[in-house]
């Protein structure tokens, strides 16, 4: 409980952080562990009708805050999560060690080792005329009470101040799958 209220605390600081646009404190920080723990908080909050997959190939360290690492995490599954919650399904969630070499960079990446964070699941997809518009401020496909529509796009300003990018592929009644270098 009082783990989790650190980390509450943590996450309005981030919420803070990320309107006034600075910088938090980066240390070493080993992904894989945040990622077993937001698995286990998510497991007691989603329905038992969605199933949580992982597979960490990764034991690899980034310079990063763990508090923002642990709410790119839990928007994600969080996300992903709610896009099953009618029908239940697949929330898998792997990390992986991979380099990139100069002839698969994507725009805006150096050449060079990356942790590539994946989260999937087998939900209703989005609807391609809403898929570029994910990572705006403030837009939501929620109900009112349900969602502020920040959760993207915090998400995507985290992996972009680590130097990272992040992309989504949906296809209707099949998924969505987030990847994050």
């Amino acid at each position: 409980v009082y783990s989790a209220g650190k980390r509450a605390k943590d996450l309005v600081k981030q919420i803070l952080a990320f309107a006034r646009q600075s910088d938090e404190k980066r240390s070493p920080t080993q992904p894989s562990m945040v990622a077993k723990e937001v698995l286990k908080f998510i497991r007691s909050t989603i329905p038992t009708t969605i199933e949580i997959k992982q597979a960490f190939e990764s034991d690899s360290w980034v310079m990063g805050n763990t508090t923002q690492i642990h709410q790119v995490l839990m928007n994600l599954c969080t996300n992903a999560a709610h896009a099953m919650e009618e029908s239940g399904g697949i929330l898998d969630v792997g990390l992986k060690d991979v380099n990139i070499d100069k002839k698969e960079l994507s725009i805006g990446m150096k050449p060079g080792d990356y942790i590539e964070l994946k989260v999937s699941d087998t939900g209703a997809g989005i609807p391609p005329e809403i898929i570029g518009s994910v990572f705006e401020p403030y837009f939501t496909t929620k109900r009112v009470g349900e969602g502020t529509g920040m959760g993207l796009a915090m998400v995507q300003g985290v992996v972009e101040s680590y130097g990272g990018i992040i992309s989504v592929e949906s296809q209707l009644g099949k998924g969505t799958t987030f990847t994050i270098y």
